[in-house]
C-alpha cells in the first residue's frame, strides 16, 4: 500500500506509474480526517479499511502537488554516520551506539519542490526514511518492523559551514533551512518491498550519480534504531527517523562539491520511488 499527502490531503495511491489517487476523507464518508498527519494515531484501523475503499473513484494527479507523507510529526529523528563507507569517507571511527539529531519539522518540503540554497555550502544526503505507525517503549530489535507505518525517500540537506560552526557542531541547525528535509513521494508500506533490510537508494546531480548504497549497509538497521530510540523515549505514530546517509556527499570529496543555483538533484530509493528538486538561490 502506498499513501500520500497530496494538496494537504490524505490518498490512496492507486497506481503510481498511471499517477491516480483515491482521497481518503471521500472514500472512508469521513471515517478518516483528510489530514495526512492524522492518520498515522489510527494507522491499525486504517490498515483494516484500506482493502475494501472503492478504488473507482481513483482520478489522475499532478505529482508536484504531493507534500510529504508525514508532514508533521511530533519528533524527528535523523542519525549520522550509519553506513560504513560514509564513517569512513568522513574519517571517523564506527560508533558503538546511533549518533542521533534531529531536522526541525519547519526543513520538511515535498518530493518536488524548489529548496532554496541557504548559503555556499550545501551538501546532498539520499537517506531512507522511517515512519512510525504504533507508539514504541523499550521495544526489542526483533519486534521494530511490527512499529514501522512505512517507508519513504528523504534528503537530509545540509549547509556544511552553518553545521561546523562554534565550538560544537550545529547539526541540527545546519540542516533545518526551509525545504532540507524533502520526503516522499509517498509512504510505502514494508510489506510491499521484496527484502525491507536490503534497499538499493542513490541521488545524482545534473544527471551524474554521486551516490549509491544499499541499506543492508547500514550500521543500525531499521529494527535496531528503533529499539536504541525507543530505551530512551516513547516513539510516538507518524514520528520520522532519517536512516543515515552513504558515502558520496559532497563534503567527502577531493575537491569538496556543493549544490549551486540550477542544480537539479533527483533522489531514488527501490521499491519506493523518486523525488527531483531544483536548487534555487535566495
Amino acid at each position: 500500500m502506498r499513501i500520500a499527502n497530496l494538496n494537504e490531503r490524505l490518498v490512496l495511491v492507486v497506481d503510481d506509474n498511471a499517477g491516480t489517487a483515491l482521497d481518503v476523507e471521500s472514500a472512508s464518508n469521513g471515517l478518516f480526517s483528510a489530514d495526512p498527519q492524522a492518520i498515522y494515531p489510527r494507522w491499525q484501523e486504517f490498515l483494516a479499511w484500506a482493502p475494501s475503499a472503492d478504488t473507482s473513484q481513483a482520478r489522475a494527479f499532478d505529482p508536484r502537488e504531493l507534500g510529504a507523507p508525514a508532514p508533521r510529526p511530533a519528533q524527528v529523528f535523523a542519525i549520522g554516520l550509519n553506513y560504513r563507507d560514509h564513517a569512513a569517507e568522513a574519517g571517523l571511527a564506527l560508533p558503538d551506539t546511533p549518533t542521533v539529531f534531529t531536522k526541525f519539522v519547519g526543513s520538511f518540503t515535498g518530493p518536488y519542490d524548489d529548496v532554496v540554497l541557504a548559503g555556499p555550502t550545501v551538501d546532498w544526503e539520499v537517506e531512507l526514511v522511517a515512519v512510525i505507525g504504533t507508539r514504541a517503549r523499550r521495544v526489542p530489535a526483533e519486534r521494530g518492523w511490527d512499529h514501522v507505518a512505512g517507508l519513504t525517500a528523504g534528503q537530509d540537506l545540509s549547509e556544511r559551514t552553518v553545521q561546523g560552526a562554534g565550538p560544537a557542531p550545529q547539526f541540527s541547525l545546519g540542516k533545518s533551512f526551509p525545504g532540507f528535509g524533502p520526503t516522499g513521494p509517498w509512504l510505502v508500506t514494508p510489506d510491499e518491498l521484496g527484502d525491507r533490510d536490503d534497499i538499493a537508494l542513490g541521488c545524482a546531480v545534473n544527471g551524474e550519480s554521486v551516490q549509491k548504497g544499499r541499506t543492508s549497509d547500514l550500521v543500525f538497521t531499521v529494527p535496531q534504531l528503533i529499539a536504541e530510540l525507543s530505551a530512551v523515549l516513547e516513539l510516538q505514530p507518524g514520528d520520522v527517523i532519517f536512516t543515515g546517509t552513504p558515502a558520496g556527499v559532497g563534503a567527502g570529496r577531493t575537491p569538496k562539491r556543493f549544490l549551486a543555483a540550477g542544480d537539479e538533484l533527483v533522489t531514488s530509493i527501490e521499491g519506493i520511488g523518486t523525488m527531483r528538486h531544483q536548487l534555487v538561490s535566495a
